[in-house]
């Protein structure tokens, strides 16, 4: 059993709903990244999604767009990116890791020696916005092969066929984007949220996440009563471009604190 499936696992066991928290490599400080991660961790992130910058990141709004310029500027590179899955991996071998990110670093690094490298580091889960299910079916099977989870994308157009896809090859858990448009959107719809869900679980045997609108702790909370998972990340994104290097990690427990207390109020509801 993969390290998500029995994070996931252990979450249902004990009634409880998964946080899933989203950083960009290497943003705001690429010194400060590991222990920003460690302190969500420490703070209550069941599983943490790693951003891999990109120069064109399409499906991403203002806030994470910048953050990849700002990383990018600060030197990142998917080499070093998987460097500090190692470093994070050093302090923490239970928290799952998933990389996101786009499919041009992984072609150019190399499918299969990316894969490889992944595992080595630490990797638990790589979810490629651009790798739609039905063209990267040897890459899945790679990375099943070496025991990690190929994560993928749903979205509110996604049709019953596009669903039954995903269902076939993801592993881990898969990503409902609860909105129509990029990263940092609002007006999150929860009623809507509640009706997708159920549709979604008919053809995938995997934990249902969502994302995208959620940005406290009321939001993460009307999200979770529906679903298994909730994703947070431009909201982090910003919440961290606007601290020093002295307060970055600190300010990165306090919010995943926050909304941890308020997921743990579902207990048993």
């Amino acid at each position: 059993m993969s390290r998500i499936a029995a994070t996931f696992e252990a979450l249902k066991g004990q009634g409880r709903k998964a946080l899933i928290p989203y950083v960009t490599a290497g943003d705001p400080f690429p010194d400060a990244t590991v222990e920003i991660l460690l302190a969500m961790a420490e703070a209550g992130a069941d599983v943490i999604e790693l951003g891999v910058p990109f120069s064109d990141p399409m499906a991403d709004g203002p806030v994470i767009q910048k953050a990849s310029e700002r990383a990018l500027a600060n030197g990142m590179t998917l080499k070093r990116v998987l460097e500090m899955v190692r470093a994070f991996r050093e302090r923490n071998n239970h928290t799952p890791m998933v990389l996101m990110g786009y499919a041009n670093p992984i072609e150019h690094y190399g499918p299969e020696r990316f894969v490889a490298d992944a595992k080595a580091a630490g990797v638990d889960g790589v979810l490629v916005v651009d790798y739609p299910p039905e063209e990267c079916q040897t890459f899945a099977a790679q990375m099943k092969a070496a025991g990690l989870d190929p994560i993928f994308l749903l979205a509110p157009t996604s049709t019953e066929q596009r669903m039954a896809e995903v269902g076939r090859v993801a592993t881990g858990y898969v990503y409902y984007v609860s909105l129509k448009g990029v990263t940092g959107a609002g007006h999150l719809d929860t009623a809507a949220v509640a009706a997708a869900v159920p549709r979604i679980k008919a053809h995938v045997n995997v934990p249902v996440g969502v994302g995208f609108g959620i940005r406290d702790a009321e939001t993460a909370k009307a999200v979770a009563a529906v679903s298994d998972a909730v994703v947070i990340g431009s909201r982090i994104v910003q919440l961290l471009e606007a601290q020093t290097r002295d307060t970055v990690a600190a300010a990165a427990r306090g919010f995943i604190a926050e909304i941890r207390a308020a997921l743990d109020t579902l207990k048993g509801a």
